[in-house]
């Protein structure tokens, strides 16, 4: 996977990557590593150590006039990946072109910190090296390119980092520091044994270097750690400490010491090129620095989030305008009001609450608010329902006593009493002689109450009969007397005024606390067809948008193959 996309945004690389056919044919001595693949497309085998440090130097040389020498044998820098490095220090001190000092430890043999922010911003640069061969050759390559008076190369002794290299220098307050520390601790852990997850690939290039540069006592942790040791004694000598990172496990521990220290400035971000990912941490002891967020939180705060989109075909989109009528749609609807009604008609079965909001003209939004998983094992649940209400007990209305005999007598005797319960049937056939029309008036009253679903806007008509609903039927059969069973009818049916109030005004989407997620869904047209988007706006799960967007779908394809009432 390519992570240029996540550069710096200054990085010259990041939207504009090398051309290797160009290179190829300007620079003789990079030509001879590039070849070309069976797509016509000008190819580098980045595990050949001579074809990557041709790139680098060619690099350098065509986007900064800088000339360089490097040996196979130690650590051979790419480019964009280093630009990345000084685009963030200039991001820490506020800026760019402006002079300012700073500091390289362990600049190589290349120098390309030093190198690259000198020629670029004029910064005038402290290098560091503890290894004779890459003292001279950076050494070299600063004279070569005219830089002495800007870059400062200096022998330290093994195990020096701040501390020692500063004692001469001791009235200047630099800037910043930047430093590639040894990322291993030892030769396996080098060469990825126990130290690299086994799903991820193997690295596409070459990993050359010398043994101080690769390997230090505890690796790149403890390497760290004694940089802040010295920060922690040098305090405000410099602006801003920096180090870069070769692991992600390193950048937790390392600012729980930043913390356990007391320093008051830390901050993060993270180096993107090609296959390889780096972070950097820096830290500063200074009041009056500005501290820039970390560039991967800013790239998820403004990453453009992809809606999940399904499209509906016309021929899939003329059967729904077909059967529209079934769900209350007007004659002849336009395809986007029939989707969308198909649409609110599922999210109310599945008692999602849904608003429609304002939206383009040939388009029509609703916003979710998802407060239960209600789309899944919805088969099982239905089955539970009915088997539980099929399993309800058939216990009368209290104070009012059955026994099995009255239940299935057609008469009452006297061992059963003025209180038993007789047949529904023949019960409401007495009490039809009994009373005349006021039974028949008294059953179309409470035979559907309307109820408002928590999902629409629209009432709900609740049918309910005597034969389908058993608290009704035992309600109804139990009581002698009219009046006893207008009471009990009022009683099982017809809800108080408080809870009325709250079946008839379900909870507004925007204003629920406790929910699954929220999204937008948009359906609109495109020609002949009809496509429906649903954005993420907020939640705890992206997987369970994704599962109802499935569920949205799957439904209006089953309604295309199996009508409504077939």
């Amino acid at each position: 996977m390519s992570l240029n996309k996540s550069m710096h945004p200054r990085n010259r690389y990041k939207d504009k990557p090398p051309d290797f056919a160009y290179l190829a044919s300007k620079y003789p001595d990079f030509e001879q590593h590039v070849h070309t693949n069976l797509a016509g497309r000008a190819m580098l085998n980045f595990k050949e150590p001579e074809a990557v440090r041709a790139l680098t130097c060619t690099l350098l040389k065509e986007d900064f006039g800088l000339t360089i020498d490097i040996p196979l044998e130690r650590l051979i820098p790419t480019v964009p990946l280093r630009l990345n490095y000084i685009h963030w220090v200039e991001d820490l001190i506020g800026g760019q072109g402006e002079p300012r000092r700073g500091i390289d430890i362990g600049t190589g043999a290349s120098c390309i910190y030093p190198l690259l922010g000198a020629s670029m911003n004029g910064w005038h640069y402290l290098a560091t090296e503890v290894d004779d061969i890459c003292f001279d050759y950076a050494t070299r390559n600063v004279e070569q390119n005219n830089l002495s008076d800007l870059i400062k190369v200096v022998k330290v002794p093994q195990k020096t980092l701040l501390m020692d290299a500063l004692k001469e220098e001791s009235a200047i307050v630099y800037d910043f520091c930047m430093c590639n520390p040894p990322f291993f601790a030892n030769q396996l852990e080098a060469k990825g044994v126990n130290s690299r997850n086994s799903r991820r690939p193997p690295p596409s290039s070459v990993n050359t270097g010398g043994v101080t540069e690769i390997m230090a006592e505890g690796g790149e942790l403890e390497f760290v750690k004694r940089i802040i040791h010295d920060s922690l004694q040098l305090k405000t000598r410099l602006r801003w400490y920096s180090c870069m990172l070769g692991k992600k496990c390193s950048l937790a521990p390392l600012k729980e010491e930043l913390r356990k220290q007391g320093v008051p400035k830390v901050t993060h971000t993270e180096f993107c090129q090609g296959r390889t990912m780096r972070w950097a941490l820096a830290w500063s002891f200074y009041d009056d620095v500005t501290v820039p967020s970390p560039p991967s939180k800013k790239r998820k705060l403004e990453k453009s989030r992809k809606p999940l989109t399904f499209m509906l075909l016309q021929p899939t989109v003329k059967e729904l305008q077909s059967q529209a009528s079934s769900i209350g749609c007007p004659s002849n609807p336009r395809p986007v009001e029939t989707i969308t009604a198909w649409l609110e008609k599922t999210l109310s079965d599945l008692k999602v609450l849904y608003k429609r909001v304002p939206c383009g003209r040939k388009e029509q939004s609703l916003f979710l608010t998802v407060v239960e998983n209600t789309w899944i094992h919805g088969r099982q649940r239905r089955r539970d329902q009915g088997r539980h209400l099929r399993e309800l007990p058939r216990a009368p209305p209290s104070g009012i006593s059955t026994t099995p005999s009255s239940v299935t007598s057609h008469t009452p005797t006297a061992a059963q009493g003025p209180g038993s319960v007789p047949q529904s049937g023949t019960i409401r056939a007495n009490s039809q002689r009994a009373s005349g029309q006021e039974v028949q008036s008294q059953e179309e009253e409470t035979s559907c109450v309307p109820v408002k679903n928590s999902g629409t806007e629209e009432d709900v008509i609740m049918e309910s009969s005597p034969s389908i609903t058993p608290n009704t039927i035992l309600a109804q059969t139990a009581l002698p007397t009219t009046t006893q069973k207008q009471e009990a009818i009022i009683t099982e049916e017809v809800p108080t005024e408080t809870q009325e109030q709250e079946v008839m005004q379900p909870q507004s989407p925007g204003a629920v606390q406790h929910f699954l997620f929220k999204c937008l869904v948009n359906v609109k047209a495109e020609e002949q067809d009809v496509a429906v988007e649903i954005h993420w706006v907020e939640g705890q799960n992206k997987d369970l948008m994704n599962q109802l967007c499935t569920y949205l779908k799957n439904t209006l394809f089953r309604v295309v193959a199996k009508p409504l009432g077939t």
